[in-house]
């Protein structure tokens, strides 16, 4: 089972998703599928099929969410150390270019790159982990290569 990294506001977004889904969502589609089913021929009663359709993917939400949970580890925002690893805020330059970029790095399942919340498996957040202020990262992303200065990590 790989490893997860979650912060804790991560982690209990994603549980209070999984709880939604066992107690609240599992009661509504039981009772389409109970309603849908009450007097009908099932084999053409498209409501029916719409609800196990929907129940198939809440089942399938469900193992995916638990199995993601029972993998995680929590981690800070506030990282210790002086190295870029899953937890730290990156502020950085790529080479050729006037301007910073800041970045937390986090787990995939956390990842919002437009909120400045990129993935420790993405090109750029694989090239920064490890790496100190001062020196220098090259991203091997899909377009291709380039080259960024870390100029604070915390």
């Amino acid at each position: 089972m790989t490893t997860t990294f979650l912060t804790k506001e991560g982690f209990d977004e994603l549980q209070a998703e999984l709880d939604q889904l066992r107690k609240v969502k599992r009661l509504e589609i039981a009772n389409r599928l109970r309603e849908a089913a009450d007097g009908e021929d099932l084999i053409e009663n498209a409501e029916f099929e719409a609800a196990k359709n929907e129940q198939a993917f809440v089942e399938g939400k469900i193992l995916d969410l638990e199995s993601l949970l029972a993998s995680a580890k929590i981690i800070s925002e506030a990282a210790p150390g002086d190295s870029v690893q899953v937890g730290s805020k990156v502020v950085f330059q790529e080479e050729g270019c006037d301007t910073h970029e800041t970045y937390v790095i986090v787990g995939a399942a956390e990842a919002k790159p437009n909120e400045g919340r990129i993935s420790n498996e993405s090109p750029l957040g694989k090239s920064l982990i490890g790496h100190k202020k001062g020196d220098m990262a090259t991203v091997d992303a899909p377009d291709g290569k380039f080259n960024v200065k870390i100029i604070k990590v915390s």
